[in-house]
């Protein structure tokens, strides 16, 4: 019996320590991983009213609008592109929140964020947006926990996201360190991937200033650069960047020729390391071939989601080869049960305000912009500003001047049968999402002309601000800079603005606080902060509505 336990005790350890047959074959394997990849999200849990704006396959040179998008088909499609994948990870590229429709923005994007963790992402980029309402809002996203204003809101408590934010280049400038993660390693068939996050340089110039305080946000390259060094030291070959900013691509939603913009230099500058980025921000639709490497973009609003197929070589750890495909979030698909519910015990608290009657319009109320800069909506919301400020009491202001990227969404109200088409709170707010409060300051004529200089500090995407009626001024396109604006024809009420003079000037806090670089609003004094611009635009609608576009002429282009 001894000799017996003996033996059974070797033989057990020989086969502890003895290679399993087809072992050594099933590891020299390559190992095949998909990623699932989305980016500007923006709390659009329900399909956008424009789809996904694509080429039509019938005639190359015309578009056409495919109904797209909603969580609901979204969580259906994630499921059926990891089917048959046994190595997958969904992740995103950023903006997942913020500038969001009503249903998520009501709650502070908490929705949004509860079904992207219902979907199973992992990881996500952090992206200007995220930082919308500040660091802490963006840790409370992570983290969990009741607004500190509004407190608990929702039909339930907000634990926080079950993925994981990533935020390379964004650094506490007391500690030296990222707020949040730069990098995470996931293994597949036991080999190494690092995924490293971060958003774009310019996220300052793009966020209410407050809100990024003691935060310094690095050069994209160099920010990546600084953690491959630190994943070839841990033994991590394969790597995959996730960051927020992109391109402009011609072509169809898997083509990239021509492309231009930001990621094209930036992918250049990247360690030869990287094998892969996932990019967004420009709301554009591309898989492409840069520097060698592969880079992919899937539009917006959830309309897309892109399924990259990767293989890993077990000899080198590394990515071997990478292809990928835009696959459209087809309205006809099946509705995710979870997300269904989600959305309905969200639409439960917010439907009865959304719905609130609001006005009408005569026709749509469009945000896009003239040649001038000048948009049927931008002349509305700033008339809406001045109403609402116009009083002695509520600021004595004489103008108002709002910023075009707090426009998110065109006013058409229900545009069905004839005119004046029903216009809801939830209309309006989904044109003014951000929640911004109005200042009144005192400027003078010539801070506001430095403002108005301003505009084209990025030149290939200039910020034409939109005024308010009584207000008009004239641009010169072939000025130089600081220099477009024509002082003679800079009018207020059919007078000529004056350089000396002091004027009562409404901006909501976003452009108050030098939003988009437009300081001279921060020198304005004698300031009086009143009500949001969503309630001033809503109070606009119900004091003037049926509300018919203007005629353009506000402001002039030159040239």
């Amino acid at each position: 019996m001894p000799c017996r336990r003996r033996c059974l005790a070797v033989f057990a350890a020989l086969i502890a320590w003895t290679p399993l047959a087809g072992t050594a074959d099933e590891a020299a394997k390559p190992v095949d991983v998909r990623i699932l990849a989305i980016n500007d999200f923006h709390g659009y849990l329900q399909p956008p009213s424009g789809g996904l704006v694509t080429l039509n396959p019938a005639d190359a040179t015309k578009t056409i609008s495919v109904p797209a998008g909603g969580a609901e088909h979204m969580a259906t499609l994630v499921k059926q592109l990891r089917e048959g994948h046994a190595h997958n990870i969904f992740v995103a590229a950023g903006d997942l929140i913020g500038a969001s429709p009503f249903l998520s923005a009501m709650f502070h994007d908490e929705p949004t964020i509860e079904s992207m963790s219902l979907m199973g992402l992992a990881l996500s980029a952090v992206g200007n947006h995220e930082f919308d309402e500040g660091r802490t809002e963006l840790l409370r996203m992570q983290n969990g926990g009741c607004h500190p204003v509004d407190g608990c809101m929702g039909p339930h408590p907000f634990t926080g996201a079950k993925f994981q934010y990533l935020a390379a280049s964004t650094i506490d400038t007391a500690t030296g360190k990222p707020i949040l993660p730069p990098y995470a390693i996931r293994e597949f068939g036991g080999i190494p991937v690092a995924f490293i996050g971060l958003t774009l340089k310019a996220t300052p110039t793009m966020v209410s200033p407050p809100g990024v305080a003691g935060l310094k946000f690095l050069d994209e390259a160099e920010a990546v650069n600084a953690q491959v060094a630190e994943l070839k030291a841990r033994g991590v070959e394969a790597i995959v960047v996730l960051i927020h900013e992109g391109g402009f691509p011609s072509g169809g939603i898997n083509e990239c020729p021509g492309i231009s913009g930001p990621i094209v230099e930036i992918v250049k500058k990247f360690d030869k390391a990287v094998d892969l980025v996932i990019s967004g921000h420009t709301h554009r639709a591309y898989t492409c071939t840069i520097d060698g490497r592969l880079v992919t973009s899937g539009d917006k609003y959830g309309t897309l989601v892109t399924a990259i197929d990767l293989v890993l070589d077990p000899a080198t750890r590394d990515i071997a080869s990478a292809k990928a495909d835009n696959v459209i979030v087809h309205t006809s698909l099946a509705k995710d049960p979870a997300q269904t519910a989600l959305i309905k015990a969200y639409n439960k608290l917010a439907g009865p305000i959304a719905a609130r009657p609001a006005g009408a319009v005569t026709a749509p109320l469009s945000r896009v912009p003239n040649a001038a800069g000048e948009s049927a909506l931008g002349d509305v919301v700033a008339d809406a500003q001045l109403a609402a400020t116009r009083d002695p009491e509520t600021g004595g202001a004489e103008l108002a001047i709002t910023n075009p990227g707090g426009l998110r969404a065109d006013i058409n109200g229900a545009a069905h049968g004839e005119p004046p088409f029903r216009v809801t709170f939830g209309d309006v707010f989904a044109a003014q999402p951000f929640r911004n409060q109005l200042v009144t300051m005192t400027l003078s004529g010539a801070q506001l002309k430095a403002a108005l200089e301003l505009q084209w500090q990025d030149p290939a995407r200039p910020r034409i601000l939109q005024v308010s009626n009584g207000f008009s001024y004239a641009w010169d396109n072939t000025a130089a800079p600081g220099e477009r604006i024509l002082a003679d024809r800079m009018m207020l009420n059919g007078r000529p603005v004056a350089p000396d003079r002091s004027y009562r000037v409404t901006v909501n806090q976003y452009l108050a606080s030098g939003g988009d670089g437009f300081v001279p609003f921060t020198q304005g004094t004698e300031r009086l902060t009143g009500v949001y611009d969503v309630d001033a635009l809503f109070g606009y609608f119900k004091a003037h509505s049926p509300i018919a576009p203007a005629a353009a002429g506000r402001i002039l282009r030159l040239n």
